[in-house]
C-alpha cells in the first residue's frame, strides 16, 4: 500500500483522476444494480435481462474504430468534461423509466452512456502514458483496477441496500448528483499540453490504427490477451440467479448487491497480495487462477452461502491480469496511436464481454444449467493460459 500511497503524495493529477473514478464509479453502480432490479421488478423475460446487460458492451464494440480517432484527435480534458456532461443526461433521464413499454428507451439509454464511458475511460488511460514513466505506469493501472473494485464493493453492497429502503428512481438521483461532483473535480485536471493531429481524415486514421497493430504482432496477440478478463462480464448471470435461483432467500436487489460486493472484494485484495509476484513469465498463473476460481464457484453455487466463497475465488485474479495486461498494451505501444491502440483492445474486449452475456441467457434458456454455464466460462481461461504459453515463446515483450 505504500507505494501507492506515495504516488498519489506525488502525482496531483493522478488524484484528481483517481478521485473522478472513485466517485462516479461508485454512483454508476447504484444506477446499475436499480436498472436490473428494475427489469426484475417489472417481470422482464430472460432476453431483457440479457440484453440490458449486453447494451453496457455492444456500443464499444461498435463504435471503438471512432472512439479511438476521437481520442488521439482532440483535447484530453474538453473531451473527458463533454462525456461526463452527457452521461449525467443519461443518468437523469433513468428516472423517467417505470413500464414495460418504455424497454426501447432505458436500452437507448444503456447503449449513449456506455458509449461516452467509454471515450472517457480511453483517453484517461490514453493521458496516464504522458503523465508518469513505465514504473508509475503500471503502478497507476493497478491504482484503477483497485479503485474500481472498491468502489464495486461498495456500491454493489451499499446499492442494493440503499434500493430495498429509498427505492430504484432514488439510486439513479443518487448517481446523477454524484456525476455532478465528478465534473466539478474534473476542473480542477492540470494536463499537460499533449500534441494532437488534428489534420488528418478520420477514416484515414482509422485504416492507419489498423495497419499499426496489424504489422505490431506483439501488441496484437496482447489485445486478445486483454480480451480474456472480458469473459468476467457475469453480471446478466449473477441477476439470473438472483431471479431463479435464491429468490427465496431475501429481496433479488439486496441478492444482486450482496453477491456482487463479495465478488469484489476479492478484486480489491487480488492486487495487493499479487501485484509483487506477476510479470511476463508468471502471468501464466493469473490464467490458470482464473480457471480455478471460476470453476470452484460453479460448484459451490448449488448454495447461496458457499456460492459467496467461490464469487471470493471467481475474482481474486482478475484485477491483476486486468492491469497486467493493459501495462503490457501501454508499453508496447507508440504514443501517437495510444487512442486507436486502445480502443481496438476494447472493441476486442467488449465483443467477448457482449458474445458471453448473449450466450449465458441462449444457453439457460435452453435448459443448460447456471451452474454449467459457469464452468464453460471458466475452461476459457485453461484455454488463455495455453494461448498464452504460445505467444511467450514466440514474442518478446516491452
Amino acid at each position: 500500500m505504500k507505494k501507492y500511497y506515495a504516488l498519489f503524495c506525488y502525482k496531483p493529477n493522478l488524484r484528481v483522476l483517481s478521485s473522478i473514478q472513485f466517485i462516479c464509479y461508485f454512483g454508476m453502480w447504484f444506477s446499475h444494480t436499480g436498472i436490473f432490479t428494475l427489469l426484475i421488478d417489472m417481470s422482464a423475460p430472460v432476453w431483457a435481462i440479457t440484453l440490458a446487460a449486453a447494451m453496457a458492451f455492444i456500443p464499444n464494440v461498435i463504435l471503438a474504430p471512432i472512439n479511438g480517432v476521437i481520442v488521439d484527435k482532440f483535447n484530453p480534458k474538453k473531451l473527458m468534461m463533454l462525456m461526463l456532461f452527457i452521461e449525467v443526461i443519461t443518468v437523469f433521464m433513468l428516472v423517467f423509466i417505470d413500464d414495460i413499454s418504455l424497454f426501447w428507451l432505458l436500452f437507448v439509454i444503456i447503449f449513449v452512456r456506455m458509449g461516452v464511458g467509454v471515450v472517457y475511460f480511453q483517453t484517461e488511460m490514453s493521458l496516464l502514458p504522458s503523465l508518469m514513466n513505465k514504473k508509475n505506469l503500471k503502478l497507476a493501472n493497478e491504482i484503477h483496477s483497485i479503485i474500481w473494485a472498491v468502489s464495486y464493493t461498495a456500491g454493489m453492497g451499499l446499492a442494493g441496500i440503499f434500493i430495498y429502503y429509498f427505492g430504484v428512481k432514488a439510486s439513479f438521483l443518487f448517481d446523477f448528483g454524484l456525476y455532478i461532483i465528478g465534473m466539478i473535480l474534473l476542473t480542477k485536471l492540470k494536463a499537460p499540453e499533449v500534441i494532437k493531429v488534428t489534420s488528418q481524415h478520420i477514416f484515414k486514421m482509422m485504416k492507419e490504427g489498423l495497419i499499426y497493430i496489424k504489422a505490431n504482432k506483439t501488441l496484437m496477440h496482447i489485445i486478445f490477451l486483454h480480451a480474456f478478463v472480458g469473459v468476467t462480464a457475469y453480471d446478466n448471470l449473477i441477476a439470473l440467479m438472483a431471479k431463479y435461483e435464491y429468490k427465496e432467500i431475501m429481496s433479488i436487489s439486496l441478492i444482486i448487491g450482496f453477491m456482487n460486493m463479495t465478488r469484489a472484494i476479492s478484486l480489491v485484495i487480488g492486487p495487493m497480495i499479487l501485484s509483487k509476484f506477476i510479470n511476463n513469465k508468471t502471468l501464466i498463473w493469473l490464467f490458470i487462477g482464473e480457471f480455478l476460481g471460476i470453476g470452484l464457484w460453479a460448484l459451490l453455487q448449488f448454495d447461496y452461502y458457499l456460492g459467496l466463497i467461490g464469487l471470493l475465488a471467481a475474482g481474486f485474479c482478475t484485477s491483476t491480469l486486468w492491469s497486467y495486461t493493459f501495462t503490457m498494451l501501454q508499453n508496447n505501444c507508440d504514443k501517437s496511436f495510444y487512442g486507436r491502440a486502445i480502443a481496438y483492445k476494447d472493441m476486442v474486449y467488449y465483443l467477448v464481454s457482449a458474445t458471453i452475456s448473449f450466450m449465458i441467457g441462449i444457453l439457460y434458456e435452453s435448459g443448460i444449467s447456471l451452474a454449467m454455464i459457469t464452468f464453460l466460462m471458466a475452461l476459457i481461461f485453461l484455454f488463455g493460459a495455453f494461448y498464452y504459453a504460445y505467444v511467450y515463446r514466440r514474442y518478446t515483450f516491452s
